[in-house]
C-alpha cells in the first residue's frame, strides 16, 4: 500500500512539490514559535529564586554636580528602617530586579572562565530584603569588616561554572581580564551559595549571579543610592510619602523615588509579552493562510481526478479505502516537508543558536511535526469525504 502511495504521489510531483513546500514552510513557523514559547513557558514556571512581593525600591539622588558622603546616607537608611512599616532596608547598586540596568563581568578560577555574569553590590541586610535562599555557607556579616579578599556570595549556576562539583566556600577567584595583574580588590573569597535568581522579568532565565559586599562606613561619595525596603503587609502610599518626608528632612539636597516593586513587575512582564503574542499572532495568520491553502488545493485535485475515483469505485474499491488512499497521500507529502523542516531545525542545538539549551529545540520539534500533521489531516479529511462520496457511476458518465 505504501509503494502505491509513493507511485500516486511520483506522477503527480508536480502538484505535490507545492504541497511539500507549504507543510516545509508551515512547519519552519511553528517551530519557531513553538520554541519561543517553550522557553518562554519554562522559564516562567522555574522558580524566581526571591521575593519581590512587599519590597520597594528607594531612589536617593544627590543634585546635580554633588555627591551624597557615605556616612549621612547611613544615617538617612537607619531613620528610613526605623518608620512604623518597615522591616527591612538595604542598600546596593543600581540594577535593581525587574528594572533594565544591568552590570555584567566575567570572572575566572584556575583556567575555567564564566560567561557575563550579574554582579550586585550589596550590604548585610539585602539577603533578608529580597529573602535569598542559601544553599551554602552564609550571607555577609559584620565579621568580614576585616577580611583580606572581598566577601561575596554567588548563585548555584556560577558555581557549577566555577567550581563544578568542588565545594565554592572559601575559594578565591578573580575578574578575568587577560594580561592584567591582578589586584586585592580584583579578588573575591566565597562566603555562600543561593540558589539561581531570575531578576530580568518572569520569563527569562536564571543568570550567574554575584554579590559583593558594600563594605560599611567607607569614605565613598555617591550620585544615586539605590536602596530596598522591605515592608509589613498593607502598606502603601502614606508610608511612601512619610519615606520621602523622612529623606527630605535630612537634607532637602536630596531627591527620593519610591517605586513597588511589584510594579516594575508587571511592567517588565508587560513588555516580555507584546512581542511574544505579536509572533504568536504572525504565526497563526501563516497557518492560517497555509491550511487554506492545503485545503484548496485538495479540494482541486479531487475534481481533477474524478475519473480516477469513478475508476476504482468501479473495480471494487469502498468509499472508505478510497478516502483513506487521499488521506494516505496527504500523510506521506506531509511527511516529506515534515523531514526537511526537521534537518533545518536540528541544525538550531547542532550550533547552539541563541544560547538555548537542547531540550527547548527537540520539544519545539516534535511539537511542530505533531500540529503539522494535525493541521493536514484535519485540511484533509473533508475533501476525503467528498472522494469517498463520489459514485463510479456519476464519474464516469461525466467523463
Amino acid at each position: 500500500m505504501l509503494r502505491h502511495l509513493f507511485t500516486l504521489i511520483w506522477n503527480r510531483k508536480r502538484a505535490n512539490l507545492l504541497l511539500i513546500s507549504e507543510v516545509f514552510f508551515s512547519f519552519v513557523v511553528l517551530f519557531g514559535v513553538g520554541a519561543v514559547l517553550i522557553t518562554v513557558g519554562k522559564n516562567y514556571l522555574a522558580p524566581q529564586g526571591f521575593e519581590s512581593t512587599q519590597v520597594w525600591r528607594l531612589l536617593v539622588r544627590a543634585q546635580q554636580g554633588q555627591k551624597m558622603p557615605r556616612a549621612e546616607l547611613d544615617d538617612v537608611l537607619r531613620q528610613v528602617k526605623a518608620l512604623p512599616g518597615v522591616q527591612t532596608v538595604a542598600l546596593t547598586s543600581g540594577n535593581l530586579p525587574f528594572t533594565f540596568n544591568t552590570n555584567n563581568s566575567d570572572f575566572t578560577y584556575k583556567g575555567r572562565t564564566t560567561p557575563f555574569a550579574n554582579t550586585y553590590d550589596a550590604d548585610d541586610h539585602y539577603a533578608e530584603a529580597l529573602r535569598l535562599h542559601l544553599r551554602e555557607g552564609r550571607w555577609f556579616r559584620p565579621a568580614d569588616d576585616g577580611t583580606h579578599h572581598r566577601p561575596v556570595v554567588i548563585s548555584e549556576d556560577m558555581r557549577q561554572y566555577l567550581f563544578g562539583d568542588e565545594p565554592a566556600l572559601g575559594k578565591i577567584f578573580t575578574y578575568n581580564i587577560p594580561g592584567k595583574v591582578t589586584k586585592p580588590e580584583d579578588e573575591f573569597q566565597v562566603v555562600g551559595v543561593v540558589d539561581n535568581v531570575r531578576m530580568e522579568s518572569d520569563f527569562s532565565a536564571a543568570i550567574p549571579s554575584v554579590w559583593k559586599r558594600l563594605i560599611p562606613y567607607d569614605t565613598t561619595h555617591w550620585e544615586t543610592a539605590a536602596v530596598l525596603v522591605r515592608v509589613a503587609p498593607g502598606q502603601g502610599g502614606v508610608l511612601q510619602e512619610k519615606i520621602a518626608r523622612t529623606v527630605a528632612g535630612v537634607t532637602r539636597q536630596w531627591s527620593t523615588e519610591v517605586r513597588v516593586m511589584e510594579d516594575d513587575r508587571q511592567h517588565r512582564r508587560l513588555f516580555t509579552l507584546v512581542p511574544v503574542v505579536g509572533l504568536c499572532l504572525m504565526g497563526l495568520f501563516l497557518i492560517i493562510n497555509v491550511a487554506l491553502g492545503l485545503f484548496g488545493v485538495l479540494w482541486y485535485n479531487i475534481s481533477q481526478r474524478r475519473a480516477e475515483i469513478g475508476l476504482r469505485r468501479a473495480m471494487g474499491a469502498t468509499g472508505a479505502g478510497i478516502g483513506w488512499q487521499f488521506l494516505g497521500e496527504m500523510m506521506v507529502v506531509t511527511t516529506f516537508g515534515v523531514v526537511l523542516g526537521g534537518l533545518l531545525a536540528a541544525q538550531f542545538p547542532l550550533l547552539h543558536a541563541f544560547d538555548l539549551p537542547v531540550q527547548p529545540y527537540l520539544l519545539a520539534i516534535a511539537a511542530a511535526a505533531g500540529a503539522v500533521y494535525l493541521i493536514t489531516a484535519l485540511c484533509a479529511w473533508q475533501p476525503s469525504r467528498l472522494a469517498a462520496a463520489i459514485q463510479p457511476a456519476v464519474a464516469l458518465r461525466e467523463e
